[in-house]
């Protein structure tokens, strides 16, 4: 496979990333998406290959690396072209509903940061799922629930900045404006909140029940103690009242038991109970108008990240092991390598069945 002069990559349809056929670069990209590291991928490739000279993990690094490459110009070269008015093709019929999710996810440069020490960085991930609405009645009435239908995903090392075009490229490829209606799904991060309202005009931004139902259990440890009678009546008490939409119920039970053990003091650590009442106090207060549970019930929504979560667990297998140091450059290709395998709309197969062979 190696060692062969351009004239003939060209001739041969090899890809330019690396001097495999087709075929190949597509199994040496599958093997780089989906193992935990570059020396697995190259045992599984040498295991089926039957190779003269055994493929190294360096060998292996660089050329996926170069096949992710790409897509990651595909993807800047689309974000340019909607920025100039052209959008991507969107699907031929509507979406009955578009849930759009962000998080984040964690993984180490090879440098650590000057300002931090430390050389852990933040990955952001999007999911864009359609579904059908579920029937709007609860399940003890028989209810259906809503129905996931395709999930797809993008997911970047770069800034804030960088990803919301990213984000709004692929929602507007999922048919973002053909879609009857869209919503946010998601657990209130701090970034997440204003990339949203400069990307995308939804019908809701929902704050996923099970992160704010969390929320609530912390506090009620905090004043409680973890694991004691009270603690658990009091979690289940305002449970009760946020899944009835009783946000500003839930907000005076949290201030009244701020109140009584008063504002926090600097040398409060994090899990103080003080520090963890102001904190989720401003939590719930901020996102208040985010948590109409009833209502996104009654409109057959769903009202768990929990898709968002679990893409961003499966780009954390990939990239976050823990001696897995990454260049920019690194991460950002197999990130890119990593969301086109995930996605379930079967554009892996797509791209590689239509890229162009010989990439100039």
């Amino acid at each position: 496979m190696a060692g062969l002069f351009p004239p003939q990559d060209r001739e041969w349809s090899l890809p330019t990333e690396a001097p495999l056929t087709p075929q190949a670069a597509a199994r040496l990209g599958r093997e780089a998406a989906t193992q935990q590291g570059f020396e697995p991928a190259a045992r599984a490739l040498n295991a089926d290959w039957g190779l003269d000279q055994p493929l190294h993990s360096e060998q292996v690094r660089r050329w996926s690396e170069g096949l992710g490459a790409t897509l990651v110009a595909q993807r800047e070269k689309e974000v340019r072209d909607y920025e100039c008015g052209q959008r991507p093709a969107c699907p031929p019929n509507a979406v009955p509903l578009l849930v759009v999710g962000m998080d984040g996810g964690r993984y180490q440069g090879r440098e650590k940061d000057l300002e931090s020490g430390s050389r852990w960085r933040e990955e952001k991930v999007l999911t864009i799922s359609s579904y059908v609405p579920g029937d709007g009645k609860e399940k003890s009435e028989g209810g259906r629930s809503p129905q996931k239908l395709v999930t797809t995903h993008v997911a970047t090392a770069q800034s804030v900045k960088a990803f919301g075009p990213m984000a709004r490229v692929e929602a507007e490829r999922r048919g973002l404006r053909q879609a009857e209606q869209v919503i946010a799904l998601g657990d209130g991060g701090n970034w997440i909140d204003p990339l949203l309202m400069a990307f995308f005009c939804v019908q809701a931004r929902i704050i996923d029940w099970f992160h704010a139902s969390e929320h609530l259990w912390d506090c009620a440890k905090a004043v409680y103690g973890t694991g004691t009678e009270q603690a658990a009546q009091w979690a289940e008490q305002l449970e009760a009242l946020l899944w009835d939409g009783k946000v500003q119920r839930v907000i005076a039970e949290l201030s009244a038991q701020a109140q009584k053990l008063g504002p926090p003091i600097e040398t409060d650590t994090a899990g103080h109970p003080r520090k963890v009442l102001s904190n989720n106090l401003a939590y719930f207060t901020l996102h208040q108008n985010h948590m109409n549970y009833p209502e996104y019930r009654r409109r057959g929504w769903p009202i768990g990240s929990g898709e968002t979560e679990a893409a961003v667990k499966q780009f954390n297998k990939r990239i976050k092991g823990t001696e897995q140091f990454w260049s920019t450059e690194g991460v950002e290709a197999i990130l890119g390598l990593r969301a086109l395998w995930l996605s379930q709309d079967d554009r892996w197969q797509r791209y590689w069945e239509n890229r162009p062979a010989y990439v100039n």
